[in-house]
């Protein structure tokens, strides 16, 4: 298959002039799920993404399949089971992306701590029951408090109670995202990025029928016509729906800001993820995780009011991490200039699904504050000066005589929603990665149903659950075996083990089409022969459109191979400049836009670094 600029264009001349069953807005990985199903069902499927595929939530995680644990300490555990057995499912069909990566939970002596030692093994127990790994080599087991600073030396000492093991994932996130469009791509899709949406289009019965769209490479404007329109665009949810003149719906989205920093391995050292309570008795927790030669560790959880497409990580969110982590990890001693990369991200939370469950069954009378409160919150929203959420958070903190609650940003649920307006547009909305199947295959049954009772068209739901993403073609129980079969091949191709290794762990079962190149391409003056393999096949082969696509998002080298950045981006740029034809102008433009992205990673505003 190519996936490239070329096809770029038959797709639009496809978006153009044929009728859709179904129309996809918004390509992060709900869409891209939404997409791979729809596509393999048979629909004739297309997607619109404004900017690269992944570029907004789904690129800017913690970059985990993550369990769940915490919420046992609740014993939540239909949640939690939801979870896990999810996340086994999505190991199956993308199995070079997910990867086991045991998560050690340190214990401290301090108020609110989310679980004592005694709690936290009953959690993990009942966790490893749910996750069916009981009695296999992931079971989880405990440390003593001399054994967890054995395993992290740097790690504070005071108050340590000891620890928890248990198993979870490490994931790239971005890669989930192509490979899924890719598959969609392959089963006749027509996936196109940056391609914005500027209005719904509308049938005679008011009924949604498409999108009028900018491409914003050409500037030309087109119309696309289909049955159903499904809207998975995340913090930008409400923005699609806003844009739907035939509906009147209230804004559901109270999109929060994460942030992320990246420290060299040599400054923080921790053998293995962890993850452990702020100490600020604020209900959060942080996560500390090794990758290549970095350590990065995240996240805060803030509303965020700001430009959706551009969230920026803050002196405050920098200072918020730092002591925590200069807390927990006393020596390393982590201030502002040791930060490598970064990056800020938005999850699309719904703001009514708040973490405490006010069900308006609460009978006892409510204090004159509260009172007052809801009075005051109430007159703001009617005069416009305060959001929808803030007046559910509000309602969800009502104090009465015997009862009270309290909602943050930290608090509420990843909870997904599945709506269907009057004119037909679904839109899905919420969750988090690890349930982006199980979210898709809802909103493409959805979409089956309507097209069977509105346009006489029948479709059969593939098996969701069993189909692989592109590169997933690896027997789940053999990854590490077949992985390194792929590299020694790569070997006997010319390729060193480390370069074989990494390209192997990328690409999966395409691994062989990258080494095909071999034959075509020639090493690329400044790049290893993996980088030049690398940058030729996601040109060709996943539609990386510009330096940025390639470097942040097709690999991570932006943010976990910081030190070799700067001297592979001008011939990244000049080898994509020669092979896409471009103008001096349009190279100018996206050395510019990766210009941008480096220094906003490299928080060189914040470190007094910018002209």
């Amino acid at each position: 298959m190519v996936f490239s600029l070329e096809r770029r264009k038959q797709d639009i001349n496809v978006l153009k002039e044929e009728t859709l069953d179904v129309l996809i807005i918004g390509g992060g990985i709900t869409g891209a799920g939404s997409a791979l199903q729809a596509s393999a069902s048979g629909l004739k499927t297309g997607l619109v993404e404004m900017q690269d595929f992944a570029e907004g939530t789904s690129s800017r995680s913690t970059k985990l399949v993550h369990g769940g644990l915490r919420y046992l300490k609740n014993f939540d555990v239909e949640v939690v089971a939801d979870t896990v057995q999810e996340r086994a499912v999505v190991q199956g069909i993308a199995p070079h992306i997910p990867k086991a990566d045991p998560m050690i939970l340190p214990v401290y002596d301090e108020p609110d701590s989310t679980f004592s030692m005694f709690s936290l093994k009953v959690a993990m127990d009942l966790y490893d029951q749910l996750a069916g790994v009981t009695g296999t080599d992931f079971a989880n087991y405990t440390l003593t408090k001399e054994e967890v600073l054995e395993r992290e030396p740097q790690l504070n000492s005071e108050g340590l109670l000891g620890a928890g093991v248990y198993l979870d994932y490490r994931n790239n996130d971005a890669r989930l995202v192509i490979e899924n469009i890719k598959r969609a791509a392959e089963d006749g899709g027509h996936m196109v990025s940056r391609m914005k949406v500027i209005g719904i289009l509308h049938d005679d019965n008011g009924r949604a029928s498409g999108a009028e769209v900018e491409d914003l490479l050409t500037g030309e404007t087109i119309k696309i016509n289909a049955r159903v329109v499904m809207n998975t665009t995340g913090p930008w949810s409400d923005t699609i729906r806003q844009m739907d003149d035939k509906i009147d719906t209230a804004p559901q989205m109270r999109p929060t800001k994460g942030v992320h920093l990246v420290v060299d391995n040599k400054k923080l050292f921790v053998p293995q993820p962890t993850y452990f309570d702020t100490g600020k008795q604020d209900g959060r927790m942080v996560f500390v995780i090794p990758r290549e030669e970095k350590t990065y560790f995240g996240t805060t959880d803030t509303d965020y009011k700001g430009d959706l497409s551009n969230p920026t990580v803050e002196q405050e969110d920098v200072d918020y991490l730092l002591d925590i982590i200069n807390t927990r990890y006393p020596s390393a001693d982590i201030t502002l200039n040791d930060i490598e990369s970064s990056w800020a991200g938005l999850r699309p939370l719904i703001a009514a699904n708040g973490g405490s469950d006010y069900n308006g069954q609460n009978n006892q009378l409510i204090t004159d504050e509260s009172f007052d409160d809801v009075l005051s919150i109430v007159e703001k929203y009617q005069q416009g000066s305060a959001e929808r959420y803030e007046v559910v958070d509000v309602l969800k903190n009502i104090k009465t005589a015997n009862a009270e609650s309290d909602t943050n940003p930290s608090t509420l649920s990843r909870g997904s929603s599945l709506e269907i307006d009057e004119d037909g547009l679904i839109t899905v909305a919420g969750g988090k990665i690890t349930d982006y199947r199980k979210m898709a295959l809802g909103a493409v049954k959805a979409t089956i149903d309507v097209l069977e009772r509105d346009f006489n068209l029948t479709y059969e739901l593939i098996d969701s659950a069993h189909y692989p993403v592109s590169g997933g073609d690896i027997d789940p129980a053999k990854v590490d075996e077949e992985t390194e079969a792929l590299a020694q091949f790569g070997v006997e191709k010319g390729l060193t083990e480390s370069e074989a290794r990494y390209l192997a762990n990328l690409y999966g079962s395409n691994t062989p089409a990258v080494y095909d190149l071999l034959e075509e391409v020639d090493q690329v003056e400044g790049l290893t022969l993996a980088d030049t393999l690398s940058l030729h096949y996601a040109m060709r082969e996943e539609m990386a459109l510009t330096p940025s696509d390639f470097l942040i998002r097709r690999t991570n080298h932006m943010l976990f191979m910081r030190d070799t950045l700067d001297s592979i981006i001008e011939p990244v740029i000049s080898e994509m400049a020669r092979y896409n034809d471009w103008s001096d102008e349009v190279r100018q433009q996206y050395t510019e836009e990766l210009e941008k992205a480096v220094a906003e990673s490299d928080l060189k505003t914040l470190k007094g670094d910018v002209d």
